[in-house]
Formats: structure tokens, sequence, C-alpha cells
């Protein structure tokens, strides 16, 4: 789940506050602007008698739930603690080095005796809640089709390996509707938090929240995924890159394909792949998902490139049509009619379970979610990154992505 401000379409619309906050690869703000949802009003004053008894328990926060993957294999599931030597950390000072925490998903066998992992965890599931005004205690988050620990299945050669990018002030379970769907079809994912921009937790107890007075722009977020690169070749090389060499699922050392590397983000996560691949030729394929291309690239891109927008298009982001005309490979771009921002991700499925839960009103969902109905939305999710991934890292024959699909009659081919 994305969360962004809540505000008044009287005093700013989506659209402007999207506008102003990515400009520049600006972060968006969570919680500018943005009233707490709050209970449901206090009775008013009442004349004297009997002491009334206290108030009893409130309702249970709703268990909210992500769907299955459609994939023939079962998930599983790893996280790594990452310390890049050749990077100073911003905020520690000297002597310490960019921390980033990543999540590794892959084909599994054996789950059975695995547990499943939750979407976010609790302790950072509350002050994300917090920050974006909602009720902290309104909801659990969802379990994820990921078995942590699960031992590794082969599926003939090495696993290709996609990684992800989140979007501003977020976190790397955004699109874990996605993330888990590639999983469940053979591709490892490498899922990132980028560390002051988004809602994390070290080994040794910290919990961070996104740090509004260090701003991240996409150049930024592109370094922590240069790094996540260098990472994926010590795990197919055989080598444990976790900080504290703790012990990895059987199978996951050389599974994976340094050859066969793709790249997708949302938002300012999508921007950073656009960076990513304009200077590192590691990444054969990349997708961003509404990307708004700022800061702009001013490098032409000669690999494969989908661009699934629903905000920022070409004709309304000069940004986007520019890098647009720099893509020198296999290009596509498509629109999922009545999409909004944040509606390519794990919104579409999980506000509106939160909706109920909070008093959320059709008109504020809708502005979440756009109109776009939530179970056409995942199949949306499911498929396109597939597909492109597939295509372009596995040399699938699939046609979806040659033209307009019955199956998929919201979906617009852009030309």
């Amino acid at each position: 789940m994305t969360i962004m401000p809540f505000a008044s379409r009287k005093d700013l619309t989506r659209r402007r506050l999207l506008g102003a906050a990515l400009a520049a690869g600006a972060a968006v703000p969570l919680g500018a602007a943005a009233p707490a949802w709050a209970s449901p009003a206090a009775p008013g004053p009442v004349a004297p008698g009997p002491a009334a008894p206290g108030p009893g328990p409130g309702p249970s926060p709703v268990q909210l739930t992500l769907p299955v993957p459609t994939g023939p294999y079962p998930v599983g599931t790893v996280e790594l603690h990452l310390v890049d030597a050749s990077r100073p950390d911003p905020v520690a000072g000297p002597g310490h080095h960019r921390e980033l925490m990543v999540g590794v998903w892959y084909p599994a066998r054996d789950v059975e005796r695995y547990p499943r992992a939750p979407w976010m965890r609790a302790d950072v599931l509350r002050p994300f809640m917090a920050a974006a005004g909602l009720p902290v205690d309104a909801a659990l988050a969802p379990l994820t089709a990921g078995h942590q620990g699960a031992p590794v299945r082969r599926t003939g050669g090495r696993l290709p390996v996609v990684v992800f990018s989140h979007g501003a002030h977020s976190h790397r379970g955004d699109h874990t509707v996605m993330v888990q769907e590639l999983a469940s079809h053979g591709f490892v994912v490498v899922a990132v938090d980028h560390t002051y921009d988004a809602f994390t937790a070290f080994p040794d107890g910290r919990v961070l929240s996104p740090d509004r007075d260090l701003p991240m722009t996409p150049v930024d977020f592109a370094a922590d995924l240069r790094s996540v690169l260098d990472r994926v070749e010590e795990l197919a090389a055989g080598c444990n890159p976790d900080a504290g060499h703790r012990a990895l699922p059987a199978g996951l050392l050389g599974a994976l394909d340094p050859h066969r590397i793709g790249a997708f983000g949302w938002s300012k996560g999508g921007t950073a792949v656009a960076h990513l691949m304009t200077g590192d030729r590691r990444v054969r394929a990349g997708l961003s998902l509404d990307g708004p291309m700022q800061p702009r690239l001013t490098a032409d891109l000669d690999r494969p490139f989908l661009l699934m927008t629903a905000e920022f298009t070409r004709a309304q982001q000069p940004a986007v049509a520019e890098f647009w005309s720099r893509l020198r490979g296999w290009r596509l771009a498509v629109q999922a009619v009545g999409a909004v921002h944040s509606s390519y991700g794990d919104n579409q499925v999980l506000f509106p379970q939160l909706a109920k839960v909070i008093g959320m009103s059709d008109e504020d969902l809708r502005g979440w979610i756009g109109t776009l109905d939530p179970a056409r939305a995942v199949r949306i999710q499911q498929a396109y990154p597939l597909a492109f991934f597939d295509r372009f890292l596995r040399q699938g024959r699939g046609r979806l992505l040659d033209g307009p699909s019955a199956d998929f009659p919201e979906v617009t081919y852009l030309p």
C-alpha cells in the first residue's frame, strides 16, 4: 500500500499535488495537508446522573489480504541487510556506509514448514499508517505468498533476476502483487528499501521512516540499484552479501543469472530505473509504472522499455515525452482506462478493504484507486510485467505486448 496525503480537492487537487511534489524528483510528503481520519464524534453534554460504565473495547483491526499469484511455483522470500562500503551514509557520520534492506523473492519448493512473510512488519506498519493520518490500529498487514527461508526451486539453469524500486516515501512491499507474481513464474525479484526515503527496519532493531530533511532524487535511487546489482553478482558467484552473514535459503547461492537482469519501479522508482539503465548495461529491460521522468534524462537508451502510464503520460508530462523520444530499442506505452497514479500497485486491493474500516468516502476512495475495477487492475498488474520480462529475459513467445488484447479491453496501447 503506497501512502500519499489526503487533501481536499477544493484546496489542492491530486494531480497538482503529485506534479509539485515530483518536480525535479522531489519526494511526495507523507501526511502533508492530510487530516487524520477522525473517530466517531463524541456525544454532547448530558445531564448529571449515575456514572456510566467505561468504554468497551474498540473494534478489532481488519485483516487485510492480497490476491494469490497465478504461477505454477510456490514462492519463497528472504530479507538481506546490505552495506555498500563504497558509499558514505549521508546521516550516520564518518565511518558509516550506505545500508539497504532488500527482500529477495524466488520460486520455492517444500514450503509447508516455512511461515508466510507479512506484507510489512508490525513495528514498521504503525509509523507508516500514522504518517498518513490513518488510524494505526485500523488494520493488520496482509500475509504474502512468500514463505520465509524456503529452499529455492531451480527450474532448469539459473534464474532471471528483476530488481524493484519503490516510490517516494514508501517501502519495498508496496508492489507485492507484482513481485510475488513474477516469483511464482520462475523469476528472482530483489525489492529495495531506499533508506531515508522508506519505512524500513534493520536487524539491530532500528526502525526508520522517510526523512523529510534529506530529500532523495531518482538519481540517488539509481545509485542504490547499482549497489544491489553488485550484490546480485555476488549471490550469482556463490557469495553471501548479507552484512551479518545470516544463513541464506538452501539453493539461493549460485541460482541467479547475472546476464539476465531486468528492473521496474513505481513513480520515482520508475524514473530511477530509467536513470539506472542509461548508465548500467547490466539491466537488459526496464519498466516504469507511471514514472514522471524528472529530472530529465539526456542520454539515449537502446534496450527494451515499457511505460505503464496513468497520470504521467507523454501527452501531459513533457519529461516523459522527451524520454520516449530517446528510446532507441523496443518500446511500448500502455494506459489502463480509469487508472490513477497509484493504481498499478497494492493500493488497488488494500484500500477498498481499509476504506470500509476507517469510513473513507467513495469519492476519496476513487481518488486513491481511480475508477479502474480492483479485480481487473490486479490482472493487469500480474499480466503485463510478466509478459514483458518473460519476452526480454527468457525469450518468451507470448503475444500480449503485440497490440490491444480482448482479454484486457481496459488497456490502451498508446501510439
